[in-house]
């Protein structure tokens, strides 16, 4: 039986010391108030620079302004959709739900709960995790003004000017959220985001009539004391939560200088910013090309940050540690591995928040092409598919190359392993956990065939919503490998922890006439302990599986294997499973949730198979 005690030595086993420190340090400052102090909520206004003697300054940017890009014009239906409807205030949350927004309270109503948040109370009282208030991403999606791109990218393509509502918008902001007032100073790095967003729309119009002296200095006002507050609570970022939010707000820090030279404070900013940039680079992106947050998309987020500062800096004239680099390459090498080439996408594998920060094409969220393109363009000026981003980036003359895709790929570090065949993905997680978990889902298979994900991840939905959809999205029977009693294989905590990580797993790929995949975890760390393992095995050429699993659970407990069918194939595809003895198992149909999008759930189909033996084998076969 776990009592508490252990629990609390479990956390702090896992997170460190450092982390508890600074948690309690942390607290400490916001309830005393000292936060208040630090982020001043009335600061006196700031003048740096005129905007002629900016204009005049040419600051090395992606391009000098609209004026300098010189893409072919291609005026979609897409793209004109998407304008239309952000005219109309309807926004498209988590790149793919749209929601049509109050002007009034835009920046305070979150649409999914209905809950308004008080914009004069300083940001440090304001909860991210609140019953009462639902998920506050719905309240910062639209303040990390991404949707300027569609805006933006329809101005350029269609030849229709404009620059008055983007500035309208960025103006509206700035009047209503205060500096350090109201949810929109509560994450930095949505105030990250919204800089460097300011910044792309900044140069597009900056010999705009609309964007005028006054307004400049407002908006110069208004990035100063957002680069403030994020200098002075980097720490969090860096410590208590070090994923994507320390590299993005990082990776900030060392552009202001670059964006800003006329601000004095960002010389200062920009220097420890890159120190702090290439720091979390190094430690979140593993030896191997994999990320610390075992998430696809997070690990986009990362892609694209690299690109915004990889191109930057080479504009600038400046250079990163070599390492920054080679981690680039890895990460985009990982990637490219996992992508199904006939659709673009990757597996729904891990977090998955909607996230895609600077969308300059009209791809679906889904299809990660653009940005590892991006990516690929900066570092080595190639590209597997040319895209309209490029020159967005400044990228030119792309030499078009063949994505890298080996038979077989093995990231034991990370823990995913990949069968490539034309047309087929089989994708396999096995791995031990040294940074925080996410979800309880290891030795999850995706099944690809011909662009189509028949056996897929349940995905993520909301972050903050019904605990028993958390289980599900998050838990072990919410994707495809086994559990034991319907419990997870690690110990859910409050949020976004988990106790008992899976701090043991060993896997191998190999090809000798068939594909062979074995691996096993030592999971289930409050039950005792129990050993899974799994065989993947596969003919080349075929549509056929069969996956073997054992474990050593106790002879009174229940093992269950489960897997999760995108129902448009649910007559395409069919189980054989037999347990220990040979007896064939019944399967358990019932209908379960899917998410493929952040904040968006459909129904979807789960068959299970159970035993109180120590193993199942099952065949599957696709049949297209």
């Amino acid at each position: 039986m776990l009592n508490k005690p252990s629990l609390i030595f479990d956390f702090i086993k896992n997170m460190g010391f450092r982390y508890i420190l600074f948690r309690v340090w942390h607290t400490f400052q916001v309830k005393t108030g000292i936060f208040k102090k630090k982020f001043p909520s009335a600061p006196k206004a700031k003048k740096f620079i005129s905007k002629k003697e900016w204009v005049e300054k040419n600051i090395s940017f992606f391009f000098d302004s609209k004026y300098d890009l010189q893409l072919e014009k291609e005026p979609t239906e897409i793209l004109e959709s998407r304008f239309r409807e952000s005219k109309k205030n309807i926004i498209t949350f988590f790149s793919n739900r749209k929601i049509q927004l109050e002007v009034d309270n835009q920046w305070f109503k979150n649409p999914d709960s209905g809950f308004i948040y008080d914009a004069t109370k300083h940001w440090s009282q304001i909860p991210d995790l609140s019953t009462e208030a639902g998920d506050i991403k719905f309240v910062w999606e639209k303040a990390r003004f991404s949707f300027l791109y569609d805006i933006i990218r329809y101005d350029y393509h269609f030849e229709s000017d404009q620059a008055a509502y983007v500035l309208s918008e960025i103006e509206d902001f700035i009047d209503k959220n205060h500096i350090n007032l109201g949810p929109q100073y509560k994450c930095s790095q949505e105030i990250s985001l919204r800089i460097l967003n300011w910044s792309f729309a900044l140069h597009y119009y900056k010999h705009s009539e609309h964007l005028t002296e006054e307004l400049f200095s407002k908006v110069m006002n208004a990035i100063y004391w957002q680069l403030h507050h994020v200098y002075h609570n980097i720490n969090f970022s860096r410590i208590a939560v070090r994923n994507n939010h320390a590299i993005t707000e990082t990776l900030t820090l060392y552009l202001s200088h670059l964006l800003f030279p006329f601000i004095p404070e960002t010389k200062a900013w920009s220097k420890k910013g890159k120190q702090w940039f290439e720091q979390e680079v190094d430690y979140q992106i593993y030896d191997d090309g994999t990320f610390l947050q075992y998430s696809m998309n997070y690990h986009r987020v990362v892609i694209q940050l690299l690109t915004w500062g990889i191109r930057l800096a080479d504009l600038n004239n400046e250079r990163f540690s070599q390492f920054v680099y080679v981690k680039a390459q890895k990460s985009l090498d990982f990637l490219d591995a996992c992508l199904d080439k006939s659709s673009g996408t990757l597996p729904n594998y891990g977090s998955n928040d909607g996230a895609l920060f600077f969308k300059l094409t009209d791809l679906d969220y889904r299809n990660y092409t653009s940005q590892l393109d991006d990516l690929r363009m900066s570092l080595q000026g190639t590209a597997v598919v040319k895209s309209e981003s490029f020159e967005w980036y400044g990228l030119k003359n792309a030499s078009i190359v063949e994505r890298n895709q080996m038979a077989i790929s093995s990231f034991d570090i990370g823990g995913y392993y990949i069968i490539n065949e034309p047309d087929v993905k089989t994708f396999i997680r096995c791995g031990a956990y040294n940074d925080r978990p996410a979800q309880a889902d290891n030795l999850h298979l995706d099944l690809w065939v011909n662009g189509e994900n028949y056996l897929w991840d349940s995905g993520s939905y909301k972050y903050n919503t019904d605990l028993n959809l958390i289980k599900h999205f998050t838990g072990t029977a919410g994707h495809n490998t086994v559990s034991i009693d319907h419990k997870d294989q690690m110990l859910k905590g409050g949020r976004f922890i988990w106790f008992k990580w899976i701090k043991e797993a060993q896997a191998t790929l190999k090809k000798d006439q068939n594909y062979i995949f074995r691996g096993s975890i030592n999971a289930y760390r409050h039950l005792g302990g129990i050993t899974h393992s799994r065989v993947v095995e596969k003919s080349p050429n075929t549509l056929s599986w069969n996956v073997i699993d054992t474990t050593n659970k106790n002879k009174d407990s229940i093992m269950s294997q489960h897997w999760h069918i995108n129902p448009r194939f649910k007559d395409k595809i069919s189980f054989i499973a037999k347990d220990n003895n040979g007896n064939e198992l019944l399967p358990k149909v019932e209908s379960n949730w899917y998410s493929g999008y952040y904040g968006l759930k459909e129904k979807s189909l789960s068959i299970s198979f159970s035993t109180p033996t120590n193993l199942i084998h099952t065949q599957i076969i696709i049949h297209t």
